[in-house]
């Protein structure tokens, strides 16, 4: 089985970005900042935010959905706010894709938030919801069952660093692990935390027996030549006891977001 997990950045580098999956073709793909704006007319759209523009696939859930053909497509919206088609906003939801290739049967599955709730009437102020989606898998080739869980961690507006909010959200992460995994089953947990590695949440995660793959690999960041602020350090991958890893890298080329992808392949 091979996991990919990695921040979209609302599919920016879209032509890169599909090629690269092309290229990888992992069975259980994790995506976060993914877009979904059905009424778009246009395939780019424009994020706003105080003087800053983002351009944005209009229909990143869509365009990878029909691309990886072969696989069930899952979507978890965080917010519904504006995006910008030159002169007129379009309504678009925002949050969390998840994509498994058919041959392994979904046999559990778990969304929810954990940090605020769904916004149906913009984006939010900042720490805005953010979410978590979670499905238990089986695979035939092995006979048993592995939890695959991801989610995109709340933005601080001061940095990376622990806060009453993320404690919280910490707290419902192990939450929803301990509400969808079975004892003595494997777990793979990823996504853009939006922490540091000296952070509470990744310290939680060890205590209930996880293994970080990207600090314990000796990776020093996780962010493309596209990011220009100083802490480079945003997603993670971690396993239990029970998930055998064969490879696993932070990949670096091709650059297809801001964001590394976490490339899992399990033995």
């Amino acid at each position: 089985m091979r996991i990919l997990s990695l921040n979209a950045w609302g599919g920016r580098l879209w032509d890169r970005l599909i090629a690269y999956l092309a290229e990888t073709d992992p069975d259980v793909l994790c995506l976060q900042e993914v877009t979904h704006t059905p009424t778009a007319l246009s395939e780019s759209l424009v994020y706003r935010d105080h003087g800053m523009e983002l351009p944005q696939r209009a229909n990143l859930f869509r365009d990878v959905s029909q691309a990886l053909a072969t696989h069930q497509a899952f979507f978890c919206p965080a917010a519904r706010g504006e995006l910008w088609d030159g002169d007129h906003q379009v309504a678009s939801e925002w949050g969390l894709a998840t994509f498994v290739r058919r041959a392994y049967p979904v046999i559990g599955q778990i969304q929810d938030f954990v940090h605020g709730d769904f916004s149906a009437t913009g984006w939010g102020e900042h720490p805005r919801s953010r979410n978590a989606h979670g499905l238990r898998l089986f695979d035939y080739e092995r006979s048993c069952a592995i939890t695959v869980m991801h989610m995109h961690g709340l933005r601080e507006l001061t940095g990376k660093e622990d806060t009453p909010h993320r404690l919280v959200q910490a707290n419902a992460l192990l939450n929803l692990i301990g509400r969808i995994r079975r004892k003595g089953e494997g777990l793979v947990l990823c996504g853009d935390f939006n922490v540091l590695p000296t952070s509470a949440t990744l310290r939680s995660l060890v205590e209930i027996g996880l293994t970080d793959l990207v600090t314990a690999n000796g990776y020093r960041d996780t962010r493309t030549s596209y990011y220009r602020k100083a802490d480079r350090f945003a997603d993670y991958m971690l396993v239990s006891p029970e998930v055998e890893a064969r490879r696993f890298a932070v990949v670096k080329e091709p650059e297809v977001s801001d964001h590394c992808g976490l490339l899992l392949d399990l033995a």
